[in-house]
């Protein structure tokens, strides 16, 4: 019934790599299950049999699934099914799309569609390592016109050794976790976070990963080979006009090379542009005028992107004059807004942040309900981009997944930063950017370090970042990299390579290539300029504010943290949760609990001091253990007729026998003590068996004279 094909990958390590086509989602134009341990995925790709008219782009689609019965899991919700993607599978679809999408052919515009569901789940497995894999192999056996195979692969050092494709154990340990793209002659796509590595280590990192890839694309290859699809079907997607291409050239080279070379403002640049191209337009007969005007734009697009290479490779001049290495002029304000926890405004040319932290407790952390993780995180990043910071006059419509990408980036690179112990705190950052012209993440990350100092946020170590690119040209081996990228540079280049880091080292990196042949040379080359770009910008930084501020704001919470004994949770929580209620509704303080490491971990939160101070004088007191020669000052809980029983830690109880109470001999209670009284008492003993604890309240009287008679 099946006609089934398989190829398997070994990673050398006792785990293999299936990869099987033939069985599942015949009617897709590729399809392929990807079986690693107990973890599968299916693979999909379905193309438009024809592209829509006026369309000069890739319409393409990647989408990344993980469903809950993988893990014998339900989903969370009232609805109890899967719906909307959540940031973690949006964030692999980017990591997908990212290594596809410069590698369809560029006249290739049929709307196209990739989809990767996680249907078995194996814990041991991180299934993000291999979705790139398989969507890859799912269109080397259809007939989708594609400059591939890829795959790609997470590389880890743990323990000062490369691991591909770590477990999530594995993975907890290592000083590197990146995630690298390639074909079998390129890296396409690099991103990941470290913690302060060398650009030598991140070097190595990449020709370990891009070894491992090599084999991946191999076996795809003849995976191809056997299912019989080495060749990929036919289409036409363009009409072309190679008369009027080198008539708009002809007409516009020249003008546009000046407006490049202008150093005019980013809108100024942009309104330049086409009130050329506008000119040109008009030259057209009316009657053709509109039949042409797609391939005018087209061909002008073109005209735009060479003008502005051949300047900086040719006169090693950019669109606003700067050198090849020079950053943009750069401001840094702090505790710009008096409200917040933490703020700063940071500006670099025409790109701005405003960001903000705010510290919260432990309810206030993340919640993450994903189908392979179940936990919570206690530092958050978000990173808004809305229409009006590049003037465009629409609604913001919802978080976009580039919104998500970068702000996961600029979190990454953060989060090595952020202390672990003794940060009681849930920390929520938020860049809004303002204005953008060129690598916003790293504004963000710029602001994020502002932000957190400025809050009081003992980081280790001040991050700042930045964007780079590159401009080449394969016919003469000319190229140049540019640091800190402006926008137009960015989508007319060859690279958009973003890193983070401290003084010492790299903390994250994102790197998106789209050109063939990018040698290792020019990576460490590039590397390089960026370290340099880096700490310009930090000294620009910490020229601003150089360490944490001491204290936290005045309007900040505040918030103690304690230890205890696990055996003391249940006391400070007490029965139905009622003595930890009540510390709360008296003292007006939150109480947070719970179990870390085998022993308790309580936050205590609240805006004054007071009330924190009340609080912890409670759970000191409940957690307290009795201690032999220690006075207390206790309240009598009951008086029987050889003593009474007095309170002096709550819930914790100690006879007082009636020849304690005073030197002198008393015959009864009644009239020297009643119920309700507090006295001070010291403790004499606790029986180590039974625990009962003997008090007195006679020896911290003084001791009458002996009378003559006595003696």
């Amino acid at each position: 019934m099946f006609k089934v094909f398989e190829k398997s990958i070994d990673l050398g390590d006792g785990r293999t790599i299936v990869l099987e086509t033939g069985k599942l989602a015949k009617q897709a134009n590729g399809s392929v299950v990807l079986r690693c341990g107990k973890t599968m995925l299916l693979a999909t790709v379905v193309t438009a049999k024809d592209a829509k008219a006026d369309v000069d782009f890739m319409p393409l689609s990647v989408e990344y699934k993980e469903k809950f019965a993988a893990a014998g899991r339900f989903p969370g919700g009232f609805m109890k099914r899967e719906s909307k993607p959540s940031d973690a599978e949006i964030l692999v679809a980017r990591l997908i799309d990212r290594a596809l999408r410069p590698l369809f052919p560029d006249d290739y515009h049929a709307e196209t569609f990739v989809t990767v569901n996680l249907i078995s789940a194996d814990k041991q497995v991180m299934p993000d390592a291999l979705a790139g894999l398989a969507a890859s192999a799912a269109l080397a056996v259809s007939d989708v016109p594609f400059h591939g195979p890829i795959s790609e692969v997470r590389v880890a050092r743990i323990d000062g050794q490369f691991v591909i494709n770590p477990t999530f154990e594995e993975l907890a340990k290592a000083d590197i976790d990146l995630m690298v793209a390639a074909t079998y002659d390129n890296i396409m796509m690099v991103e990941g976070e470290m913690k302060e590595i060398s650009e030598a280590e991140m070097l190595e990192a990449l020709k370990v990963a891009h070894a491992e890839i090599k084999k991946h694309c191999q076996a795809q290859i003849e995976l191809m080979e056997m299912v019989g699809k080495t060749e990929k079907a036919t289409y036409c997607h363009e009409v072309n006009d190679e008369d009027l291409r080198a008539a708009v050239k002809a007409a516009t080279y020249d003008k546009v090379y000046a407006v490049a070379k202008s150093q005019q403002g980013k809108h100024e640049r942009t309104d330049a542009f086409e009130a050329i191209k506008n000119e040109y337009l008009e030259t057209i007969p009316e009657e053709e005028r509109e039949a042409k005007k797609a391939l005018v734009a087209r061909y002008y697009h073109d005209v735009e992107k060479e003008a502005m290479r051949n300047m900086i490779l040719d006169e090693g001049i950019r669109l606003d004059g700067r050198k090849t290495d020079q950053i943009r002029p750069i401001s840094c304000e702090v505790d710009f807004l008096p409200a917040a926890h933490g703020s700063a405004l940071f500006t670099r040319g025409e790109t701005q942040s405003l960001t903000t932290v705010t510290l919260g407790t432990k309810m206030d952390e993340k919640q993450v309900d994903e189908v392979l993780f179940r936990g919570s995180e206690k530092f958050t990043l978000h990173y808004n981009f809305p229409p009006f910071s590049t003037g465009e006059a629409k609604a913001s419509r919802g978080i976009s997944r580039r919104e998500i990408g970068h702000g996961n980036l600029a979190l990454r690179a953060l989060k090595p930063m952020i202390p672990t112990e003794g940060n009681p705190y849930a920390i929520r950052v938020v860049s809004d950017i303002l204005e953008s012209n060129g690598s916003s993440s790293m504004a963000t990350v710029c602001a994020g370090t502002l932000a957190l100092m400025d809050a009081g946020v003992k980081i280790k170590a001040p991050v700042s970042g930045i964007a780079m690119g590159l401009i080449s040209d394969s016919k003469t081996g000319k190229y140049a990299i540019l640091s800190d990228i402006l926008g137009d540079e960015d989508h007319l280049g060859d690279m958009d390579f973003k890193v983070t880091g401290t003084e010492k080292g790299i903390t994250a990196t994102q790197m998106d290539i789209k050109v063939d042949g990018l040698s290792y040379e020019i990576l460490a080359s590039a590397l390089e300029q960026a370290r340099k770009g880096r700490m310009h910008i930090l000294g620009k930084i910490t020229e601003c504010i150089a360490t944490p501020n001491a204290d936290l704001k005045p309007h900040a919470p505040r918030i103690i943290q304690l230890t205890i004994p696990k055996e003391m949770i249940g006391a400070v929580i007490g029965t139905g949760g009622k003595i930890i209620q009540e510390i709360q509704n008296t003292t007006g303080a939150t109480v947070v609990i719970e179990e870390v490491d085998n022993r308790g971990v309580i936050d205590i939160s609240a805006d004054n001091k007071h009330s924190i101070d009340a609080a912890l004088a409670r759970i000191n007191a409940i957690v307290e253990m009795p201690e032999i020669g220690k006075v207390y000052r206790g309240k009598v809980k009951s008086i029987l007729a050889f003593g009474a029983f007095i309170e002096i830690l709550p819930g914790k109880d100690g006879l007082l026998h009636i020849s304690e109470v005073d030197w002198k001999h008393i015959q009864t209670l009644e009239g020297v003590l009643k119920e309700g009284d507090e006295i001070e008492v010291k403790l004499l003993d606790v029986d180590k068996k039974t625990g009962k604890m003997k008090l007195s309240r006679k020896v911290l009287l003084p001791r009458p004279e002996r009378t003559h008679k006595e003696e």
